[in-house]
């Protein structure tokens, strides 16, 4: 019988991966683990990625040393796989940095690699749709023994692909919650105003409208919110002189 055990582990991570949908959910925490994944997966040094708006990224790394990725990265302000890859939206494929091109292209990162015995880089883009969350960054050692890396970048899309699914899926997940936190909080505003308008329009023997004016001159006046005010009338806090002010009961 056929040995399926690393489809499995492949099958683990991209579970892992688009599971998301929890309230102490950590971006850097979660992309420095998938980035853990793709350094066992894509038997490779380091695994960087860079994710965030353009006007201020955020890193995460995996690998040994862990700040081998972050420093890889870093290096990437003058030009790199990552930032194209960011900037583009587009994968960057399997680069030898030991050709001459790649001193030129990338001359920071390129030396930096090179001290650290990376011998080829590529990057793929966490793209959710038309919705560009970040880059992969995967870093190969000169001495690999594993696949080439041609043949590893579908599988490095692919996992970047489901982590892309988990980002976005995390963003909605975060705004219906705010959402729906907003929607409730309008809804119990509401009804502790429609009950102060009641308690007073029964205390005043008044219709309702009236009694929503007195509230809402009385906000104005003191430059309350009308939730508070309405608050502090179903708590007995405010006499009704005060909440009525200049206004004369109708005759």
């Amino acid at each position: 019988m056929r040995d399926r055990t690393p489809e499995l582990r492949l099958a683990r991570v991209l579970v892992e991966t688009t599971n998301t949908l929890d309230d102490n959910f950590d971006p850097e925490r979660y992309l420095s683990r998938v980035a853990g994944h793709c350094v066992e997966l894509l038997d490779a040094s380091a695994v960087g990625v860079i994710f965030g708006g353009a006007d201020s990224p955020a890193f995460a790394a995996g690998g040994h040393p862990r700040d081998l990725a972050l420093g890889l990265l870093g290096a990437q302000q003058g030009g790199g796989p990552c930032v194209e890859s960011l900037g583009t939206g587009r994968p960057v494929p399997p680069a030898c940095l030991a050709a001459d091109e790649r001193k030129e292209r990338w001359p920071e990162f390129t030396a930096l690699a090179r001290r650290h015995g990376i011998g080829t880089t590529y990057a793929v883009p966490l793209r959710q749709r038309q919705t560009l969350l970040g880059a992969l960054n995967v870093f190969v050692p000169e001495t690999s023994p594993g696949p080439c890396a041609d043949s590893e970048m579908p599988l490095a899309q692919a996992i970047a692909d489901a982590t892309a699914v988990g980002l976005y899926n995390h963003r909605a997940y975060t705004e219906y919650r705010t959402l729906a936190a907003q929607l409730q909080t309008a809804l119990t505003s509401r009804i502790r105003i429609e009950q102060a308008k009641g308690i007073l329009a029964e205390r005043w023997h008044t219709g309702l409208d009236e009694a929503f004016d007195a509230l809402r001159r009385y906000a104005r006046r003191e430059r309350l919110v009308m939730d508070l005010v309405a608050t502090e009338v179903i708590k007995g806090s405010l006499d009704d002189a005060s909440l009525r002010g200049g206004w004369s009961e109708p005759s």
